[in-house]
């Protein structure tokens, strides 16, 4: 990868460089959400958190951390990874190993030079989609896995398993209800995946043209200010989309509305920082792991 996220260069095994790139981004994502998701349980407790009475049970990042950690066990902060894991190998590798292809098509074959940042944009925007369509039932029940705290004893849990609470929501709800909260889903995913790959995409360039390397330190860099943008422009809707999947909101409008009314504006950046911490940590893991790994296929003409 250079000054922009370039495919890999024409052959004639193009069609095993495009599953090569679609396995790489499968396996980088994987490995930055089991790197990270401690973070992302973090996130998901504290905006479900809504505003009652007394003091909340959740403070800030590090203290649901602890929190999680001392009531329900260390294992519990990775809650959900399973389903993360089916996640990211469907949305990671399609939103990220179809970017390049998709930005080619946008800007056309014989265009020279670097891509314009509105079609960076747009490819983002449109793998984003794509992907969490085909893998949003994973992400439902990652969350309703993650929001589910400590039970009392002898309980059982609602969702043994993450294969058994695809069937469960099936059986108990719907085959159409894995796919709650598709339009908040959509829209988040839609928007953060193209504000991680326009900008680490952008970033990158910018500091190669700037004099800088194309090594480690620009990755980290690159892959941190991808987050943080991502952060920004995603937090209203990745609220949104956790609290309607959780089952607390009859759809899109209603928990926004009511999230506006009730706690104000500011409840669409609860968690901000942990969410920061979830996103800069995820982007930085994998985008270092994605140029690494693409540069090992490379090598070794696998891509």
């Amino acid at each position: 990868i250079t000054g922009r996220m370039s495919p890999p260069p024409p052959s004639s095994g193009q069609r095993n460089s495009f599953v090569g790139n679609l396995a790489a981004s499968a396996f980088s994502a994987s490995f930055a959400e089991a790197c990270t998701i401690p973070l992302d349980t973090a996130k998901v407790r504290l905006q479900l958190q809504a505003g009652s009475s007394g003091p909340p049970k959740y403070r800030g990042m590090l203290g649901t951390v602890a929190t999680v950690a001392r009531e329900e066990g260390a294992a519990a902060l990775w809650k959900g990874i399973g389903p993360g894991i089916h996640r990211q190998v469907l949305f990671g590798g399609l939103r990220i190993g179809l970017y390049e292809p998709i930005k080619d098509l946008y800007v056309g074959k014989d265009h020279v030079g670097d891509v314009p940042l509105h079609l960076k944009v747009a490819a983002g925007l449109t793998t984003g989609a794509v992907g969490i369509t085909i893998a949003s039932p994973t992400d439902l029940v990652k969350v309703r896995m993650q929001a589910e705290g400590k039970l009392p004893e002898g309980a059982p849990r609602r969702y043994p398993s993450a294969f058994k609470a695809y069937g469960i929501i099936a059986k108990q709800e719907g085959v159409a209800a894995l796919w709650t909260g598709l339009s908040p889903n959509i829209m988040r995913n839609a928007v953060i995946n193209a504000a991680e790959l326009a900008s680490y995409d952008q970033v990158k360039s910018s500091l190669l043209s700037a004099g800088m390397s194309d090594g480690v330190p620009c990755h980290i860099l690159s892959g941190l200010g991808a987050g943080f943008v991502a952060c920004v422009v995603g937090s209203p809707v990745d609220v949104i989309k956790s609290r309607v999947m959780a089952g607390r909101y009859s759809g899109f409008l209603d928990c926004a509305v009511t999230t506006a009314r009730v706690e104000g504006l500011g409840a669409f950046w609860k968690g901000f920082l942990p969410n920061f911490g979830r996103l800069g940590s995820w982007n930085v893991v994998m985008f270092l792991t994605l140029e690494q790994v693409r540069k090992a296929m490379r090598d070794n003409n696998l891509m």
